[in-house]
């Protein structure tokens, strides 16, 4: 992964006040509240809006991303909260988390280089115990557009780092899907999440193989 896209999320989450908020995803929290709380991993979890709710929760929590400035901010938003989350810095393939070490897999907003996204999503499944979720909300193709007229709204600016439907059915092929949609929605999320967007959302039950 290019040095560019270490420096961008160091340099977006370096400020004092957090990026993207320090409340959780709505759809995450959604489907959160409808679980009972186990282990759970966040991908790219930056500043640890996820994460941190998760765990104050009582949920058993870990999570990674390429920035260390993410993370510092992350630990203090769960001192902040008296809970405490497991968060590693670094490139998913140099983690090691173990075999079916998971109970769910939250993606919110993970938008991997284009090159490694779905080897990333392969890469993750792995790490999932058979019956657990995938829990999914990223920009769509279609967002483009939506971006080009109120970039305050946030994402990726390359089609290639935007997600399909047909994308996710690919990279989570043993997966039972029990939502899977594009959908237009209304963000307010810090200062980088904020209008009217284009995502997919999906959640996934992994089956035995």
């Amino acid at each position: 992964m290019e040095d560019h896209w270490l420096n961008r999320w160091n340099d977006r989450y370096k400020d004092e006040e957090y990026a993207y908020g320090k409340d959780p995803n709505l759809f995450l929290k959604e489907q959160l509240d409808g679980c009972s709380p186990s282990t759970i991993l966040f991908a790219a979890e930056g500043e640890g809006r996820n994460a941190v709710y998760a765990a104050a929760n009582g949920w058993k929590v870990s999570a990674f991303d390429i920035s260390a400035e993410g993370q510092k901010k992350a630990l203090h938003l769960a001192r902040q909260n008296d809970t405490s989350i497991d968060y590693k810095v670094g490139y998913l393939e140099k983690i090691h988390y173990q075999p079916e070490q998971f109970n769910v897999i939250a993606l919110i907003y993970a938008h991997f280089p284009a090159a490694i996204k779905s080897s990333y999503h392969q890469l993750l499944n792995t790490y999932l115990s058979v019956g657990g979720l995938v829990i999914f909300e990223a920009f769509s193709k279609d967002h483009l557009q939506y971006n080009t007229s109120n970039p305050k709204v946030g994402g990726p600016k390359d089609i290639d780092d935007l997600f399909s439907i047909a994308e996710i059915k690919s990279d989570f092929s043993n997966f039972e899907i029990l939502l899977l949609e594009q959908k237009e929605i209304e963000l307010s999320e810090g200062h980088f999440h904020n209008g009217t967007g284009s995502v997919i959302r999906f959640v996934g039950r992994k089956k035995a193989v």
